[in-house]
């Protein structure tokens, strides 16, 4: 199944972006495009990263604010697959 990215949020009447909202998408868009590039599904990225599934899945939509630490293991886990990507 092919995931889509989360929508950037609108700009309020005034032209001017929900910064919370827009740092969620955004971070949201770098792990879907970082995980896909790698080839890793969901669940592989959730298992290197030693998060739970539900976690990687609600931060993919866009809608949930993730840890710092959170972001971190996310982030460790892309390098190591990445890594290993380019060892083989």
């Amino acid at each position: 199944m092919k995931r889509t990215m989360p929508p950037l949020p609108k700009p309020d009447a005034n032209g001017r972006f929900p910064a919370l909202a827009y740092i969620q998408v955004s971070i949201a868009r770098d792990i879907v495009r970082e995980r896909t590039a790698l080839g890793l599904t969901q669940q592989q990225l959730a298992k290197l990263a030693g998060i739970r599934d539900e976690t990687l899945c609600r931060m993919e939509s866009g809608k949930h604010s993730p840890t710092v630490r959170t972001v971190e293991k996310i982030e460790k886990a892309l390098q190591n697959a990445a890594k290993k990507l380019q060892r083989a």
